[in-house]
Order: structure tokens, then sequence, then C-alpha cells
């Protein structure tokens, strides 16, 4: 079968690692994926680098014009990013291949929702990442799978984290962590704020943020200077493969306003690492059953107390690490995700 995918993303984020994820496992399985992506982007150059045919094309109308010259060559086109779709709707419209779009968010309905249920009708079999992703389409009458993002297995990597723990000079801390962009959706202020009620109670605890500075981030380095944290709270940038770090941590948080799974969480849970993260959006379907531990949006004192409870208790906490990690290796695997796509493309190209 060939594939095409399409991403319109230039940075690397969670829908960037899942769309090269399935194409890796896919290609595996005897299919060929080929690409389409932004010019320059993150996920070109590691497509690449893993030997994948891969189109680049400016954002914009080039975009769309160069879908349109390779879409009839494909069983299936696979839209993973909501302006990936814009294009490879009106694609649709003109040529027959079957279209598949995985929705990666959970963001409410804008007013004029209208135009994006016209959209939607436009693909062939509508994916969303959790039930929290797929509630928008289904509100608008649209038939919507749910086919939840994978993880994958990540090998020990001691050294590394090691040499991060020397550079940083955090021998010695223990860490709080999160992988968030400097966004307002991932709301690292509230974050912060909860640090400082974290570091008051505890002297030998540093959290650490890595992420890509986006609209928050002048905001968040504002508050970490009005709270004295500049030796206790680190912004350290975006880091290639991130989550190999995540064994350092002794916590791993997530404040987000808005998410549709939270796929740096299922690494966290699958490393063992406990995990305290609000109830936004399918992060309450992600750590489910007792996986984690859940905090209201915005609720400060309570994502401090929380983070406080697991470093004063980890035997209590135990359990639900365990529960955690079993969950992730039976429920969120790569194989078993590429497999559910395979399913649907199947049944597009014999129907």
């Amino acid at each position: 079968m060939r594939i095409l995918q399409i991403n319109t993303e230039k940075s690397w984020r969670g829908g960037e690692r899942q769309t090269l994820l399935t194409m890796q496992t896919l290609a595996e399985k005897g299919h060929q994926l080929d690409l389409l992506t932004a010019r320059e982007s993150e996920l070109a150059s590691r497509a690449k680098a893993a030997g994948f045919n891969v189109f680049e094309a400016d954002s914009g109308i080039g975009f769309g014009l160069k879908l349109l010259s390779l879409a009839r060559g494909y069983d299936v086109v696979h839209a993973q990013t909501a302006k990936a779709v814009t294009w490879a709707a009106l694609v649709r419209l003109l040529v027959s291949t079957p279209l598949v779009f995985t929705k990666r968010t959970s963001f409410a309905l804008k007013r004029g929702h209208w135009k994006t249920r016209l959209k939607w009708l436009q693909v062939d079999r509508l994916i969303a990442i959790s039930e929290a992703a797929a509630a928008g389409p289904r509100e608008l009458g649209i038939e919507t799978q749910v086919i939840p993002s994978a993880v994958a297995v990540i090998d020990p990597h001691p050294e590394r984290i090691q040499a991060f723990l020397v550079h940083r000079s955090l021998q010695g801390r223990r860490l709080v962590g999160t992988a968030a962009a400097l966004s307002f959706e991932k709301d690292p202020l509230t974050l912060i704020e909860a640090a400082a009620e974290v570091c008051k109670a505890q002297d030998d605890v540093t959290f650490v943020h890595w992420g890509a500075a986006e609209q928050a981030a002048h905001a968040a380095r504002e508050r970490i200077d009005q709270l004295g944290l500049q030796d206790r709270y680190l912004l350290l940038g975006f880091e290639q493969s991130v989550e190999q770090l995540y064994p350092a941590l002794s916590v791993f948080v997530m404040a987000s306003k808005f998410e549709a799974l939270g796929s740096s969480v299922l690494d966290a849970m699958q490393q063992r690492v406990p995990v305290v993260s609000t109830d936004a959006g399918g992060l309450k379907e992600t750590l489910a059953n007792g996986r984690g531990l859940l905090v209201a949006v915005g609720d400060v004192h309570a994502m401090a107390s929380q983070i406080l409870l697991v470093l004063g208790r980890p035997s209590v906490i135990a359990p639900m690490v365990q529960q955690a990690f079993e969950d992730v290796q039976a429920h969120y695997s790569v194989s078993a995700m590429a497999n559910r796509y395979l399913e649907v493309y199947r049944g597009l190209t014999t129907a």
C-alpha cells in the first residue's frame, strides 16, 4: 500500500513524533510511506535521516498545489495536522484518493464552526487521539474513531542523564520536571506558582522545564524573577529526545489548560516516573484508573500539594506508578496504533 503522510508543522512536538512513529512502523510491515511537510521542518530532517522519501513545500497555496500534484499517486492520504487537512479537504474535491485525518487537539469549537464541519465532511475517516479530541466532530454529527497516540520503548541512557545532572549542577537535587512549550494553553504560570510553594516547603527540589519559547515565554521568565526562583525553576528550552532524561525526575508534571492526550505523560509512565497533572481534555483519560494524580486546571495549591505528596510518600505512590507502567505497555504500544491505522487504510481501499 502507498500512503502519503502530510504534516504542516515546522517545529517538533507530539504530533510530529507520532507521524514519524506511524511511518516507521508501517514501513517495517512492507508498506510505502512518503511524507509531504513544511520546508526545512524538523520532521523533514528526521524523516530523511530515517530513509523516507520527503516532499517539502512552502506554507500557503504552494503546499496545496504540491499536494494536488502528488495525491493521485497514493492509495491513501493521511493528514496529521489541522492546516494539512484544510488543504487535503480541498484536494479531495478534485481527486478520488481516500483522505484520513487525525485530530490531535481538544479545543472547543469556535464561532463559524460550520466551515470546520464542511472541511471535515471531505474526510473519508476522521480519527481522534482521545475521547476529548473526538467531542468536537461528534458534536457536529461527524462519525469519529478514537486511536490513541503511542509511546515507543525508550532504552536507558544513564550516561546522558549523568551528563545532564553534572552540566546543570543538579547532583543530589530532587527534580520535578515538565516538557511543554511556553505557550498559554500549556499554562506555565500555574506551574511556576505551584513551584514556589513546593520550593518553600522543600529545600532540595529544583524544577526543570523543557520546551520551546512561545507566546508565554516572557511572562514565564518575568514571574520566575518576581518569585526569586531563578535557581529553582530552570527553563531549558527545546531538548531533542528529552524523554530519555525523565528517569532523572522524581515527579513529572503537566499544567495544561487544553490537552488532547499528553504523549509526554505516556513517556513518563513508561519509565515509572509518577505523574501529577491537570484534568484538562484527554489527560483525565490518560491518567484514569489510578495511573496518576489529577488536579483542576489552574489550581496552584492543589498542584503543589500533589507534588509534595509524591515527594514525601514515594512508597504510597509506588502502586500507582506500577499500574501506569503496565497500562502503557498494554494500551499505548506503537504496533497497536499502527495496526489500527492499517485497518482504517484497508477499509477505505477495499470499500
